[in-house]
């Protein structure tokens, strides 16, 4: 089995972490307040302000004459758009949140960039055994139940380019093997849904479908994480329907301009 891909370290720094996590949502979603960055990251006002104002002094953030923060020059090279990442975002907590009262499992919603695939919301569940949010984090989108999704979107030739060999001249140990990834996208076109069991984390189980934009693209992934000791594969069918359910919902929400 393959190494997990994140791992907490043995120590974690909660300043450290607080302020990786802000210049993520900055670069992000865009300009935000210290009251809007400390509610987000469930701190104080005063513990927000020297976070930023740390970020300022790194340029991994800058502050305006109204006293909005922006993403930095360091962070200028965001993938997505701000404001479509911001606006994904922003659509799909109610989703999420409901999600997570009907399944009491972590709800997540993710983007993907190439090969890449990054959580741009996460919502907790209250079970003491959890998967805990993943929002900002990034993970090769071939070993993720949203990424998986979102690729199998892709026609041969586009999926040709996204692994062409040359991308990962310095790193080929982490180019997919085509040959048996690219039947098992054809398998998730088909079925319209991903599972993920324990391909990016051990002792995680991820089940995701896509979020369709107004042309019937897909531009983002809806999942619901849990520790495999949870996971029963009877309950696959009732998972699937109830975030269904949940896309479907989203997708009018984002016709709407909401």
């Amino acid at each position: 089995m393959d190494k997990p891909l994140k791992t907490p370290p043995a120590y974690a720094i909660a300043s450290v972490d607080h302020a990786l996590r802000a210049a993520t949502i900055l670069q992000m979603e865009g300009p935000l307040t210290v009251s809007q960055i400390a509610e987000r990251l469930g701190v104080a006002r005063s513990t927000a302000h020297r976070l930023l104002a740390m970020l300022v002094y790194r340029d991994f953030a800058v502050q305006d004459d109204d006293r909005v923060y922006h993403a930095g020059p360091v962070l200028e090279l965001a993938a997505h758009s701000r404001s479509q990442v911001s606006l994904l975002r922003a659509a799909a907590l109610p989703h999420l949140r409901r999600i997570v009262d009907l399944l009491n499992e972590t709800a997540n919603l993710t983007v993907r960039t190439r090969d890449t695939a990054r959580f741009i919301a996460s919502v907790e569940c209250t079970q003491a055994l959890r998967v805990g949010s993943r929002e900002g984090m990034v993970f090769p989108a071939h070993r993720t139940t949203a990424g998986l999704l979102l690729l199998a979107e892709l026609t041969d030739e586009e999926l040709d380019d996204v692994y062409a060999p040359e991308r990962y001249r310095d790193r080929p140990g982490e180019r997919p093997d085509l040959a048996v990834l690219r039947p098992e996208l054809e398998r998730i076109g088909r079925g319209g849904f991903a599972v993920n069991q324990e391909r990016s984390e051990r002792g995680l189980v991820a089940v995701g479908v896509p979020v369709r934009d107004e042309d019937g693209g897909a531009v983002a992934g809806l999942s619901v994480s849990m520790p495999s000791v949870r996971y029963e594969p009877r309950r696959l069918r009732s998972l699937v329907a109830t975030l269904d359910a949940a896309a479907r919902a989203l997708e009018a929400d984002l016709a709407a301009g909401r």
